[in-house]
């Protein structure tokens, strides 16, 4: 794995971002290249996460922030909520075959404690029937990736251009319903047959830091949070976010 500390040294001159449900930090990199600090918040251990790192409750963090006043510090806030109940694998083929359990939805609550920073932020969703506005739309093909991995954000107290969506070049490899499919993109997700191997998901997404199968399942590509970040640090510039 490739050591990312020396390109991600804090210059106290680059506005400070915080990455909220941070997992390993596939979001956060991206906004790092950017040009953003990046402080990052997770309930799981994740020693790997390569920037400054709260382990503990998201929401409860960030309440504890915005009481403090500590929430001054930030210039903008990214969040991926947990939200696996209205997700279209959940809503889909798990929910019509019997599979899964009980899963949470903290989108709601985020927001509102969003709402309450006063500061421009992005919430983070995969497709499906989850509550927020679809503000932008990324697909991996966007940035010649090998996952298609579409994602939507809600953009709150500002605006980002929306990229054209460019066709995909075929399926997605691995097993669909006992049939094999073959295709230019792995799938990120799961470890059933056909599923891509861990140096093949870490080509894919852009993500050299960590090899935990389960950290690369649920990363947002860098490219994602890159693209979104330069695009906030010209609302900020502009002084048109917030």
């Amino acid at each position: 794995m490739t050591d990312p500390t020396p390109i991600l040294r804090e210059r106290p001159d680059r506005p400070l971002l915080l990455d909220l449900y941070s997992c390993s930090g596939g979001a956060g990199m991206g906004y790092a290249r950017a040009g953003f600090r990046v402080h990052g918040c997770d309930k799981a251990n994740r020693p790997r996460y390569p920037f400054t790192y709260h382990r503990g409750d998201a929401l409860e963090y960030l309440a504890h922030l915005i009481d403090t006043g500590e929430i001054e510090r930030y210039a903008a806030v990214h969040t991926s909520p947990p939200c696996q109940a209205k997700n279209t694998l959940t809503v889909g083929t798990n929910r019509s075959r019997g599979w899964g359990g009980q899963h949470v939805d903290l989108v709601a609550p985020t927001r509102e404690l969003l709402d309450r920073t006063g500061l421009p932020y992005v919430i983070e969703q995969p497709n499906g029937q989850a509550e927020i506005r679809k503000d932008l739309t990324l697909c991996g093909e966007m940035f010649g990736l090998g996952v298609i991995r579409h994602r939507n954000f809600e953009l709150g107290g500002w605006t980002a251009p929306q990229p054209a969506h460019v066709p995909h070049r075929g399926r997605v490899r691995g097993y669909r319903h006992g049939k094999f499919y073959d295709g230019p993109y792995v799938a990120a997700y799961g470890n059933g047959g056909g599923k891509p191997s861990v140096p093949e998901l870490q080509a894919a997404l852009g993500i050299d830091w960590t090899d935990v199968r389960e950290e690369l399942t649920e990363a947002i590509p860098p490219a994602y949070g890159e693209h979104i970040g330069r695009a906030l640090l010209t609302s900020l510039a502009l002084g048109v976010a917030a």
